[in-house]
């Protein structure tokens, strides 16, 4: 044969053989776009509430212990009370949690006001700033929660059930589904957005200053812009967050509980966040659901 056209077809092939490997690359690179993030929440939500879609669920219908995100109901329902926030109230030896969630730097006699004990409690989840705000909303700690259920009734929580204002019950429980509708009801109110999104705050406690800071790492990372934030920890609840941000433009509700790990919810919602900023769903990827 020609060793010119030996030459040739030895080309073709190996055109032949390029394209077939340049499309198995496609390939894997539309697999890797649409394939789901890897969480280590067991139940999980991210819903586009701009689109008013689901982008992700996981488990999100189960009812489950919901720990500290229980302070996002209790400051709402206080706020909706229209109680003043300049207020000064005292820590008493009733907001005294003993057992789990029994450390505090608010020791009986302290006093603040209801917004500083506001934005301890979302800011730091303060157990005892979060137990004043129901001890001191009319009727008492008793009524705190009968308003807290009747607005998770009012919002569509159609699983949650709240038995105390801290968290600190593993009786506080609720679906993801349920905590999206908080989240978004809870964004609408300035001082939660304010409170629940600083990185750290000061308090005047006597002859004291004391220096409090964010339970969520990522209020202080400037490449994220969130609206709403808390999260919340105890065993029979494990590692929680939720959050409204924004992500490629959308305002997203991502809701993350009994995640394994002290670092791993943090971790998820980086992980929810680098897959919507995928290609997939930059562009307006279909839901996954597990």
């Amino acid at each position: 044969m020609n060793p010119g056209r030996i030459t040739w077809i030895t080309a073709v092939l190996c055109l032949g053989f390029a394209g077939i490997a340049a499309a198995q690359s496609q390939g894997e690179a539309l697999r890797v776009s649409t394939r789901q993030p890897a969480l280590r929440s067991s139940a999980a939500l991210v819903l586009d509430a701009t689109g008013s879609s689901v982008l992700y669920a996981r488990h999100s219908d189960v009812a489950m212990p919901i720990a500290s995100i229980t302070k996002l109901m209790t400051a709402l329902v206080v706020m909706e009370a229209g109680q003043p926030l300049d207020e000064t109230l005292e820590i008493t030896t009733e907001d005294v949690a003993h057992g789990k969630g029994a450390f505090s730097r608010l020791t009986p006699g302290a006093t603040l006001t209801r917004g500083d004990l506001m934005h301890l409690a979302l800011m730091a989840s303060e157990n005892r700033a979060a137990h004043a705000l129901g001890r001191n909303y009319p009727g008492g700690i008793s009524a705190c929660v009968a308003a807290m259920n009747a607005k998770a009734r009012a919002l569509g929580m159609t699983s949650a059930r709240f038995v105390e204002p801290t968290g600190l019950s593993d009786e506080n429980v609720a679906s993801a589904e349920d905590l999206s509708k908080l989240v978004m009801a809870a964004a609408k109110v300035p001082a939660i957005r304010e409170y629940s999104t600083d990185s750290s705050y000061d308090v005047r406690v006597g002859r004291q200053r004391l220096t409090y800071r964010s339970t969520d790492s990522l209020t202080s990372k400037p490449d994220w812009d969130i609206i709403v934030q808390k999260t919340g920890y105890i065993a029979e609840a494990g590692r929680c967050l939720v959050m409204q941000t924004i992500i490629e433009a959308r305002t997203v509700v991502i809701v993350l509980l009994n995640s394994y790990g002290k670092r791993s919810r943090v971790a998820d919602a980086r992980r929810i966040r680098r897959w919507m900023e995928s290609a997939e769903h930059a562009h307006g990827g279909s839901a996954a659901t597990t």
